[in-house]
């Protein structure tokens, strides 16, 4: 059965985990213009990307809008929960999931999936149960690593390329 939907954490995953704060309050974070690119191109592919995260940044919302990203889910405490009601929105299984996340409020997502991936500095404890370990750290480009293996695992890699030629 094919990955048709990857789910993404934000914070320690498309950043790396740190939050920087202005003088006057305003939030600022980083993202990897590697990690847009794949997301980009894996929602040209006919894919399904989400964002479940357990803070609620205008930033991410701004991220989430400028890569197409239709499913954007913010301020989540059980991200297991909502992936399972997307899941019957788009009419998939777990089977159909590979997920990324960097710690213990992703465990659960994590361990339901398909596929779990983790950046190389996630938590010791989701790096156990994942499916794999990346070389990238969070906000590194870990994002991109992740989709570019499931290109090759999902024998898309001509698709992909085709998307740029």
């Amino acid at each position: 059965m094919s990955i048709e939907l990857i789910v993404l954490d934000v914070d320690g995953t498309l950043t790396d985990g740190k939050i920087t704060y202005t003088q006057n309050g305003d939030e600022i974070k980083s993202f990897s213009v590697k990690d847009g690119l794949a997301i980009a191109s894996w929602v040209k592919l006919g894919k399904h990307v989400a964002i479940i995260t357990g803070r609620s940044s205008k930033i991410v919302e701004r991220r989430a809008k400028e890569l197409g990203i239709a499913h954007f889910y913010q301020g989540i405490h059980n991200k297991r929960e909502v992936l399972e009601t997307l899941l019957k929105e788009l009419n998939l299984t777990m089977n159909n999931v590979a997920s990324i996340g960097d710690d213990l409020n992703d465990y659960s997502m994590l361990v339901a999936s398909k596929r779990a991936y983790v950046p190389a500095d996630a938590s010791i404890f989701v790096q156990k149960i994942a499916t794999e370990v990346l070389s990238s750290n969070g906000g590194d480009a870990a994002v991109r690593e992740m989709i570019e293996k499931l290109i090759v695992l999902e024998n898309l890699e001509e698709k992909y390329l085709a998307l740029w030629q």
